[in-house]
């Protein structure tokens, strides 16, 4: 009796069934990861425009006039609330971030208006509004 290498139909359906269970679990949790990823530069600009605020904040005695960062890849910024007391930066998403946007003033207060949650007092970089 002669026998017969390879696969059944069936086992290769079994397989390509696992696969994409595995592809239905991996990819968004693959996308969110990424989408975080994206969300440090524009948290980090607002930082960094902070900074800058305040150090022109020294040399002028006033934020009128002060720099806002410029575009990035995946944000926009810009500032308002301009005085000699008070400032306001905002980074707004762009593209697939458009949902996202993060604020930071003379106080430090960061707030954030995102599809993951809102807050009134930190920037939401995580799914359940986690800052």
């Amino acid at each position: 009796m002669k026998t017969t290498k390879g696969f059944t139909l069936i086992e290769l359906m079994i397989v390509v069934v696992v696969i994409a269970i595995l592809a239905a679990v991996a990819v968004p949790a693959y996308t969110e990861y990424v989408t975080r990823g994206k969300l440090v530069e524009g948290t980090s600009a607002l930082s960094d425009g902070r900074v800058k605020m305040e150090q022109f904040f020294q040399d002028s005695r006033t934020y009128v006039g002060g720099p806002a960062p410029a575009a990035t890849t995946n944000f926009t910024y810009a500032t308002s609330n301009l005085s000699n007391a008070t400032y306001t930066i905002t980074a707004n998403g762009k593209g697939n971030l458009s949902a996202f946007h993060y604020t930071i003033n003379e106080s430090k207060t960061k707030t954030s208006t995102t599809p993951w949650g809102n807050s009134a007092t930190c920037w939401v970089v995580k799914k359940g509004g986690g800052c």
